[in-house]
């Protein structure tokens, strides 16, 4: 889920800076502290989308740099469990397909991917024995998120499922709709 999350710190502005208006100056050292940054409380940091309030300037001896309290908004993206998210293949491996989900990358374990037996092809394709269905890198796919880790916050872990109704390949998903509609009208 993508958030704006209001944040105070205290920013430091080296004096390389001090040819900048404060607010480009602050919004320069924040964008470049946060910017990227991965955490389990924040998520993905995107980008600052506001700077607000800018406090009076502190001088710490010895730095000659001033500190400004200043508060912000961030831009993130945190991945929450049971979550709906749309991707695009990145790749595909014997154990499974990576998928892209803008900001971050999440795997779908081969089991996941759909209610079928799943091979791996040498084309790295997925394909379903009963239902010939295929995954290959590319493909727009709707997932949902079924575990979530920050044990690495450089690298952060998400696993997906395709295994329900309204989940996979987009494809699949539209055309599913009308024998979902079938069911629910004979019942």
């Amino acid at each position: 889920m993508f958030y704006k999350i209001e944040l105070k710190d205290h920013i430091r502005v080296p004096p390389n800076l001090f040819n900048l208006s404060l607010e480009e100056a602050v919004t320069q050292r924040i964008k470049k502290k946060y910017d990227g940054h991965i955490s389990k409380e924040l998520g993905v940091v995107i980008d600052v989308s506001e700077v607000g309030e800018i406090g009076e300037g502190v001088l710490i001896p010895g730095d000659g740099a001033p500190y400004y309290d200043t508060k912000f908004r961030l831009l993130t993206f945190k991945p929450e469990m049971q979550e709906v998210v749309l991707g695009k293949i990145k790749d595909i491996a014997d154990f499974g397909a990576f998928i892209t989900l803008g900001p971050i990358e999440g795997m779908i374990h081969i089991s996941q991917t759909m209610d079928d037996f799943v091979s791996f092809s040498k084309e790295r394709t997925l394909s379903g024995k009963e239902t010939k269905k295929t995954l290959k890198i590319a493909d727009k796919c709707r997932a949902k998120i079924i575990a979530v880790s920050f044990k690495d916050t450089t690298n952060p872990k998400l696993g997906l499922t395709m295994r329900q109704p309204g989940l996979g390949r987009l494809d699949w998903v539209e055309e599913a709709k009308p024998e979902e509609k079938e069911k629910v009208s004979k019942t």
